[in-house]
């Protein structure tokens, strides 16, 4: 099958995760030799209809092992696509439910009433670490198909993985005060604001997937630096895999991780690393 042409944005995150990695090859050769690489924990990795299609399962695998996955937590469109990696690798593969069957939907899910059905079918036949990623904004939150969501995670006992504003995190709070929620792209704010919700919500964790602001070539940001030190057990990286072609960058993403994450005490750098994404979720999946 023909692959499809990445989207534009594809392309510029690609560039800079290739500018970047390629400005840190002497460290990750270094790191080499010296050591085994630092394990990684994937909080956001995705595997979807168009992906399964060009990249089986099998391959797929080996891509998460070579780049030195110790994890990975995995949502797709539709969840055949998580269920297919969780079968091949179940040591490996963490399954998170996603409310979206197809792409698409992104926009629309949450005036779909249908959707909620098929997430109770799913979580009646399979066992999930969350209910994610899926993308809700500010008033929308209160819509009555994410109010119900929001209810099927607390029965549940699961996590909401929420790519939001603040506003709709505040606001999903607000139905559950006792919900688990992972801010996907949490760095999309301010440092400050983000140090300001953690204190806020003791049940909110933060993915830093797709943020380059908090560290530049190695060093991190002074901000960021701060917030991290403060709450060293609230963070997780994510690469998200949102086209077909990102999985062939998780390695670059994995090494370009282990770099920046050398700023940090060595307490902190595993905490965020991978033993955060196992404390969090690898012990929902235990029997």
């Amino acid at each position: 099958m023909t692959r499809q042409t990445p989207h534009p944005l594809a392309l510029r995150r690609r560039d800079w995760l290739l500018g970047t990695a390629a400005g840190l090859t002497g460290f990750g050769q270094a790191q080499a030799a010296d050591a085994a690489p630092l394990p990684i924990f994937d909080a956001h990795l995705h595997y979807s209809h168009d992906a399964w299609e060009t990249l089986p399962p099998k391959d797929a695998i080996a891509l998460l092992r070579k780049a030195g996955l110790k994890r990975a937590m995995v949502s797709s469109s539709s969840d055949e696509g998580t269920q297919m990696l969780f079968a091949e690798a179940p040591d490996l593969i963490i399954p998170s439910l996603r409310p979206y069957r197809q792409r698409g939907e992104l926009s629309t899910w949450m005036h779909d009433a249908t959707v909620v059905g098929m997430l109770e079918q799913r979580l009646a036949k399979y066992r999930y670490a969350a209910i994610g990623e899926y993308h809700i904004y500010g008033k929308d939150a209160d819509l009555p198909v994410i109010r119900k969501v929001v209810g099927l995670a607390k029965k549940h006992r699961i996590f909401l993985h929420s790519h939001s504003d603040a506003d709709a995190i505040e606001r999903q709070f607000q139905q559950d005060p006792s919900a688990r929620i992972l801010w996907a792209h949490s760095g999309f704010d301010a440092p400050d604001k983000v140090g300001a919700m953690l204190a806020r919500f003791p049940n909110l964790w933060c993915d830093l997937a797709f943020r380059s602001d908090h560290a530049t070539m190695g060093r991190i940001d002074p901000n960021w630096r701060k917030v991290f030190i403060a709450y060293p057990d609230r963070f997780v990286v994510g690469t998200d895999t949102f086209t077909p072609e990102r999985w062939y960058y998780i390695g670059e993403h994995a090494n370009w991780t282990r770099t920046w994450l050398t700023g940090l005490p060595t307490e902190v750098v595993e905490r965020i690393a991978y033993r955060n994404g196992e404390a969090l979720f690898a012990s929902l999946l235990k029997a």
